[in-house]
């Protein structure tokens, strides 16, 4: 089998081309109902990855999340802004006769971009009152809690990823696979 050069590859190629999903709209559909994001950063050659809360602002094509006002992630992001951040969702598992031939379907997002500390009180505020909604969306501001404060903000880290490229990624057989079934098995 003949071998190819990965590295050479653009970031948001698929190597299974027939399970690459290009459509934007269905791209952003995952972005928007995932409810948690993997944050890739780096430091010094050495790989970190967290898991976090997130939204996905499709009017400005970013991602906003948070974490705490010092720590690893923010670390991180200041001494290098390129990131990758990645959502998934799994489907049904797809036994087969042949160990090695066991599979599941999944849908799946990377993007590919930059994440910077939000500095402007305004966009910080915007960021989190979308979160919120994403998560606490039968709750509002000034309603059933009341508005954060700007002691509040300044408690966190709001980051915005800036996406420069973006994949989708699935595989989904038809309803009729012999033995497929949803995780977690139950007799």
């Amino acid at each position: 089998m003949p071998s190819r050069d990965y590295a050479a590859q653009p970031v948001d190629s698929v190597r299974r081309a027939d399970r690459a999903v290009s459509d934007e709209a269905w791209i952003a559909e995952l972005l928007k109902r995932a409810p948690i994001g993997y944050l890739a950063t780096v430091h010094d050659a050495q790989p970190f990855i967290n898991s976090n809360l997130f939204v996905y602002d499709a009017d400005k094509h970013v991602i906003y999340m948070h974490t705490a006002r010092v720590g690893r992630t923010r670390s991180n992001v200041e001494a290098e802004e390129k990131v990758c951040f990645t959502v998934t969702e799994m489907g049904r598992l797809l036994p087969a006769d042949e160990a090695l031939e066991f599979s599941v379907e999944y849908n799946g997002v990377v993007v590919f971009g930059r994440a910077h500390m939000i500095e402007d009180v305004e966009e910080q505020r915007h960021g989190l009152q979308i979160l919120l909604d994403k998560y606490f969306p039968h709750l509002k501001s000034g309603e059933h809690y009341r508005p954060m404060t700007d002691d509040e903000l300044a408690r966190t880290s709001v980051y915005r990823i800036t996406i420069d490229t973006w994949t989708g990624k699935q595989k989904k057989v038809g309803d009729d696979f012999p033995g497929a079934f949803f995780y977690p098995f139950a007799e």
